[in-house]
């Protein structure tokens, strides 16, 4: 019935908004954006001229399916040449999307006569002077992931080959691209190179040579991006982030050719050499470890190039010995899955005993399996430990490890209201972002929560958040967005295109974390109306937060419980920021949520993105 009114209602606002880019991948994540110091001198033609361009460089792309387009409008004393480049494997509806975002974006350099902004999936760049000639060079950038690969598959040696690869073959081919996928022990590494197609061969190889420099320093964690705004882009993951039939087979330009085959081979030659060196001092250590460690103990599950523990097995007995037979007076809550109960074992250790409802179906098996075998061997500071299991007839039981402080909900909304000061809640939106990049980015498979909610984020004894619940989400797959029918949300936390479509995908939670933020700053419940003077109603959560945000009052949105001279408001205004940023209307145009770990932890103000209108959708707020 609740989704049946969602429907219902946002049928009515249908018609000014669109999904444009739900199921698509634009590859929005940002990367860098600088705007000139030197100001245009009249403003007024910079932003026609500029408006000009981009109105060419959209045509090119939307209408004549280009991955690379250039503009230029020179009337008036500050002219604007302009360039456009998205990545060779985006789709025509992606690199448009793209182009969108970043010429939205990049419009708030409102007073500089050059920018450029970077997106994993396409970079935007306009100038006063032509540049076609490559003249005007950006400093590079190098970003680096924080996960390590396992030693044990050579990904570093093989993935400084592939680059050298790339660096090598990709100014020689036509369009100055290519995406090569090569095996490795367990999985694989994808990698990229472009150059802008305006520059020469040369220019093109000393672009991706000082790439080439930059993004090995990455090397072995298992991702890495290095930029040159102006010239070129080098990028390798073990994530595939463009499918297989879109790689490029470089062999044959890899042949011996004018001018480049002694640099190549004399490279080549010296990588191989240490690559020989590593490979034998791993072969020597992991030989000795085996040699001296005791027999391994077997493991139940392997995924990819990852074993997965067996998870422990706990007795039936002894649940119900420790929970008091699942009494009453034990009963912490009860979710969409089942009841969640206090329980003490022999050893006087606390847990939390989730007893799921008897499952009517084979559904609840194939989700019990899938959080045992795969959540259970989760293990991040912000996400609550799965630390065994329990099967007895029809029950299915799950043991988790206890959090004393309960749930958010219960300091926000609850006998514990006005409790955390900023510095807590601050820590608290950090947190459950950090747990949900993990579970979105860094896990062995990419896990969608899709209830994020307050009541699903717990407090341990130092008030630091962990994500529950989230054993239960339908795993995404790594090549394609996840399609799913199952409505399996929280009505008022619930992304538009999931609670009208079933469209789900990682966006889903991030726009469900956007609302918790917002929840957390304010000490409201979205699923409330505000009420004022005189019972008058005033707005829901997040039109209320959009309207004090698009009106330069973001402070007024702060919980009144607290104390103004212990928060910085900037802050706060960039916090409010984020959080709005991550309610965008199109999936496409939300952060990931590595991304708003980056926001949150960076210093920086977010003058470089902007939000837009949320939509707002009243019938969702019904719910519970």
């Amino acid at each position: 019935m609740q989704l049946k009114l969602v429907a219902l209602t946002l049928s009515i606002f249908w018609p000014w908004w669109s999904f444009e880019g739900a199921v698509g991948d634009p590859q929005l994540f940002f990367l860098t954006f600088e705007c000139s110091t030197v100001s245009a001198r009249d403003l007024s033609n910079l932003h026609q001229n500029r408006n000009a361009s981009f109105a060419a460089l959209r045509s090119q792309v939307s209408n004549q399916s280009k991955h690379f387009a250039a503009a230029q409008s020179t009337s008036g004393s500050d002219p604007v040449y302009a360039t456009f480049q998205c990545r060779n494997y985006l789709s025509n509806t992606d690199c448009t999307t793209c182009f969108d975002a970043a010429a939205a974006n990049i419009r708030n350099c409102s007073t500089g006569n050059t920018a450029h902004l970077v997106y994993d999936g396409c970079i935007l760049r306009y100038l006063n002077s032509v540049f076609l000639d490559n003249s005007i060079i950006f400093s590079s950038h190098t970003f680096c992931g924080n996960q390590t690969a396992d030693e044990s598959t050579a990904f570093g040696t093989v993935g400084l080959q592939v680059l050298m690869d790339l660096q090598i073959a990709t100014p020689k081919i036509s369009g100055y691209f290519a995406a090569t996928k090569t095996h490795v022990a367990g999985g694989a590494i994808y990698a990229f190179a472009q150059c802008a197609e305006t520059l020469t061969p040369d220019t093109c190889l000393n672009c991706l040579s000082n790439q080439l420099s930059n993004i090995q320093g990455c090397l072995p964690n298992t991702n890495g991006r290095a930029i040159d705004p102006s010239g070129c882009f080098m990028r390798y993951s073990e994530t595939p982030y463009f499918a297989d039939n879109q790689t490029t087979d470089i062999s044959l330009f890899l042949k011996q050719g004018p001018g480049g085959s002694m640099r190549k081979w004399v490279t080549i030659g010296g990588g191989l050499a240490g690559a020989l060196l590593v490979v034998i001092l791993l072969s020597l250590f992991f030989w000795y470890r085996r040699s001296q460690s005791p027999k391994r103990v077997p493991r139940a599950y392997t995924l990819g190039a990852t074993e997965l523990k067996a998870v422990t097995k706990y007795k039936y007995s002894d649940l119900k010995a420790a929970t008091k037979n699942f009494s009453e007076k034990n009963k912490l809550g009860e979710g969409g899955f089942g009841a969640v109960y206090k329980g003490t074992m022999k050893n006087g250790k606390d847990v939390a005993v989730k007893k799921l409802l008897s499952g009517k179906s084979s559904k609840i098996d194939d989700e019990f399996e899938s959080e045992v075998t795969l959540i259970s061997n989760v293990h991040h500071k912000n996400l609550v430990r799965l630390l065994g299991c329990c099967s007895k007839g029809q029950e299915r039981i799950l043991v988790y490890e206890y959090m004393a402080n309960n749930s958010l909900d219960k300091f926000l909304f609850g006998k514990r209201k006005g409790s955390l000061n900023w510095r807590q809640r601050y820590d608290i939106i950090l947190g459950t972002a950090r747990g949900l990049a993990y579970l979105h980015e860094e896990f062995h498979v990419s896990v969608i929560h899709r209830d994020i909610k307050s009541g699903n984020i717990l407090l341990d004894e130092e008030l630091q958040p962990k994500i529950a619940d989230f054993g239960l989400a339908k795993l995404l797959p790594g090549d394609q967005s996840h399609l799913s029918t199952r409505f399996a949300g929280t009505l008022g936390y619930t992304a538009p295109e999931y609670a009208l479509h079933g469209q789900l995908s990682e966006k889903a939670d991030t726009y469900s974390y956007g609302i918790v933020v917002l929840e957390i700053i304010s000490g409201r419940k979205s699923t409330n109306v505000n009420v004022v003077d005189d019972d008058i109603e005033d707005d829901y959560l997040l039109r209320q937060s959009w309207t004090l945000y698009e009106s330069g009052k973001h402070l007024e949105l702060v919980d009144k419980t607290l104390n103004p001279n212990k928060y910085d408001p900037e802050e706060v205004k960039k916090v409010i920021g984020i959080a709005l940023l991550c309610t965008q209307a199109s999936p496409a145009m939300r952060p990931a949520m590595s991304e708003v770990v980056v926001q949150l932890s960076s210093n920086d103000l977010l003058e470089h993105m902007r939000p837009s209108m949320p939509i707002f959708f009243e019938s969702n707020l019904r719910a519970p």
